[in-house]
């Protein structure tokens, strides 16, 4: 039996597949079989690029990442690594700094929307540089944006003008930091200032990466969201996504707590307060996110009688699959975060010991209070 010849995209070179959305080569049956009749097979990323000027977020394993970041070492330019504020531990990229080389980083804080207005941008700044530090990360500017607000792009734009000194401009970032409408974002606001982006203009693209011309003659180059294994969307369906990761400013949830109390955000973690005064606990969550509280020697019950219905996500028909929580334990000395990666976190102010829980594989971290 003769094996199928591979089929691939005309713009990127990616092998053509119909089964899954979210990774490369992608496109639906029916526009493969239009593009076999007609000899001009896209993928779905490359077609929304040549046709509406739209980027698609991607997504790539961790050796194929760190494959394309070793040869961005090898080149002069600016390097602009976006991250997720609401997931800022979560969507750090372990190890950036090795690979960069000498090249210049713009560390850019995205979703800063999210975030209560009362915090301030030079506070939020002055602390992503010291987070960035603790990880080995050097960056030569750190900047707050929201991709969804034109006037943001436009400053955005505006500052990687200033640092990239005529060079080229690699993007990156992890899967779900908005990286994608960030790009789409500034080449609307680029088209709009002057007409540079037409779909004729964009070139074709390599597997890996998405190449959009700058009036120079430089580009600013996409590439794929590397995935984090250990974040909490990949336990999740579409439904529960929208639930868990915020769209609009999140209203922090004040707690009273006493020792031997434990709060449930939904299904999904769990936190115990061990030892220590009576103090109170900022959960900073999505809004549709409910917490339930609980007594500590009651809270293994409590969670196997209501996970999947007073305590969701997940769902009733998702619970047989939905891994067990695993626990981490903490002793607080100063104000502090318990981070659950890509959910959100609790701010403890006085002294105490606490555990907290979430899905096997996901993070639980301590890092410094933001708020």
């Amino acid at each position: 039996m003769m094996e199928q010849e591979e089929i691939r995209c005309i713009g990127c070179g990616a092998i053509i597949q119909t089964e899954e959305k979210d990774q490369l080569g992608y496109t639906p049956k029916s526009a493969l079989e239009k593009g076999l009749e007609t000899g001009e097979v896209y993928c779905q990323r490359c077609f929304r690029l040549r046709h509406y000027n739209e980027i698609q977020d991607v997504q790539v394993t961790d050796n194929d990442f760190l494959q394309l970041l070793n040869g961005i070492g090898k080149e002069d330019a600016l390097i602009v690594n976006v991250v997720d504020i609401f997931d800022f531990n979560g969507s750090l990229i372990p190890g950036l700094h090795r690979f960069v080389g000498d090249n210049p980083v713009l560390l850019v804080g995205n979703k800063v929307d999210l975030l209560p207005k009362s915090l301030k941008r030079g506070k939020l700044t002055q602390w992503m540089r010291e987070r960035a530090h603790e990880v080995g990360l050097r960056p030569d500017d750190v900047v707050l944006t929201s991709a969804k607000k034109n006037s943001e792009m436009t400053t955005l734009l505006a500052t990687i003008e200033q640092h990239r000194k005529g060079r080229d401009v690699y993007v990156v970032g992890v899967t779900n930091v908005g990286k994608s409408t960030l790009i789409n974002g500034i080449i609307k606001a680029t088209a709009g200032l002057r007409d540079v982006i037409t779909t004729s203009q964009f070139p074709g693209t390599t597997l890996d990466k998405i190449e959009i011309p700058l009036e120079d003659g430089h580009f600013l180059i996409d590439t794929p969201g590397i995935i984090h294994p250990y974040q909490m969307a990949h336990y999740l369906g579409t439904k529960d996504l929208r639930i868990i990761a915020p769209t609009k400013e999140i209203k922090p949830k004040a707690y009273q707590l006493n020792p031997g109390q434990t709060l449930f955000l939904g299904g999904l973690a769990r936190f115990d307060f061990i030892q220590g005064e009576r103090s109170s606990f900022i959960a900073y969550v999505s809004n549709d996110i409910d917490i339930h509280r609980t007594k500590l020697e009651k809270a293994d019950a409590f969670y196997q009688k209501h996970k999947g219905g007073l305590l969701q996500p997940p769902r009733p028909e998702e619970v047989d699959d939905f891994p067990e929580l695993a626990r981490f334990e903490f002793s607080v000395k100063e104000k502090t975060d318990i981070v659950f990666a890509g959910l959100g976190w609790l701010t403890i102010s006085a002294p105490c010991k606490i555990a907290g829980w979430a899905p096997k594989g996901v993070d639980v971290i301590q890092r410094k209070a933001l708020i």
